[in-house]
């Protein structure tokens, strides 16, 4: 299955993506055309590192593969993070929380609602595994309270932030309960995470094990082009969105919606073919490694740098995050999802964006 596993337009992003990167590493400025062609570069290494991701994917089988999809998507979330932080520290204490809180509300919202739509178009009622949702949600809320609402509740430190000491431990705790996660989804109760209902047969789509070490390969090529990349272009993202009139949250939903789009496709995709499961795999597991694995690796920068992270929400924010949270518990209670499901998260998805442009 070569041609499928590897088409030329995976092996070609990268390649242009380090072409990119060669004219600005002699020199030549990220501006006005040539911004446009890096960004357009940039969002081919993206795609490209997921398609590679999706091909070891199936190379190791559920849930292993969604995993390493989500592992793959919080390297590039981190990336991007950390690059413009780097940057600009000063004005860029925010930015982790608005990435994150962004992440969260498009994958629970947009990306969740637009599956159950999806696949309720086609299908009617699609069903999942309970547990395994159940213990994602939950994990994930846990995660979002203490990152993103307790912070403006502690009082050691003014505003929205943490004390160097409970910054350690919530990156700590942040981490041990993905790990944990991670070892249920894994290994103690991995059928929780297998659909219990017929799915397509993707034996015939196992990559051959030449692919899989190319992919591999190419994996971590597009990887550091992605990191890079953001890193040469974060100056004229900024300025844009500030020439844009638009508050500088919006910089996390652009950050979040671009890693994030490769894996929505193929989220969208597995409910289309009535792989619901496979899809809130993808879905959840973004959403659960994009704080329990990114919040850690800020944290402790933040702290070796000596910047200040500002992580609480603010109060239409909370709302919005307990409001997610809510339905997200009720809407995958059953088993069983129809369009109406889907109807609700995308109303919650429209509302998160128009409040983030017009707040």
């Amino acid at each position: 299955m070569s041609a499928k596993a590897l088409p030329l337009w995976s092996l070609a992003a990268p390649a242009a993506a380090w072409a990119l990167l060669a004219a600005w590493f002699a020199g030549a400025g990220f501006t006005g055309p040539l911004a446009l062609v890096a960004g357009l570069g940039l969002l081919g290494a993206v795609l490209a590192a997921v398609h590679h991701a999706e091909i070891l994917a199936l190379k190791l089988g559920e849930p292993f593969g969604t995993l390493l999809l989500a592992l793959a998507v919080t390297v590039i979330e981190a990336g991007l993070i950390v690059t413009l932080m780097l940057a600009d520290p000063e004005d860029t204490t925010a930015l982790a929380r608005d990435t994150v809180f962004a992440a969260v509300m498009i994958i629970l919202t947009g990306v969740v609602g637009l599956c159950l739509m999806a696949g309720a178009a086609r299908h009617h009622v699609q069903r999942f595994t309970v547990h395994g949702v159940n213990a994602a949600l939950t994990t994930l809320a846990v995660l979002a309270v203490s990152v993103l609402v307790l912070p403006n509740f502690t009082v050691t430190t003014p505003g929205s932030t943490y004390a160097p000491s409970q910054l350690a431990l919530i990156g700590l705790v942040s981490l041990l309960l993905y790990g944990t996660f991670v070892l249920v989804q894994t290994v103690r109760h991995r059928d929780y995470f297998l659909s219990d209902t017929a799915e397509d047969d993707v034996h015939s789509l196992i990559p051959s094990n030449r692919d899989t070490a190319l992919a591999g390969l190419l994996l971590v090529v597009a990887l550091v082009a992605v990191v890079l990349l953001a890193k040469a272009l974060s100056p004229a993202i900024e300025a844009n969105i500030d020439a844009a009139g638009a508050p500088k949250a919006a910089l996390g939903v652009v950050i979040a919606a671009l890693v994030l789009l490769p894996e929505s496709v193929a989220a969208w995709s597995a409910a289309r073919a009535n792989r619901l499961q496979t899809s809130l795999n993808l879905a959840l597991g973004s959403a659960l490694a994009t704080i329990g694995l990114t919040i850690p690796v800020i944290a402790a920068l933040s702290l070796w740098f000596g910047w200040t992270l500002t992580l609480g929400l603010d109060p239409k924010e909370m709302v919005l995050l307990a409001l997610t949270l809510l339905v997200s518990a009720i809407s995958l209670a059953t088993g069983r999802t129809t369009v109406m499901q889907g109807a609700a998260h995308l109303v919650l998805f429209a509302l998160f964006l128009f409040l983030t442009f017009v707040p």
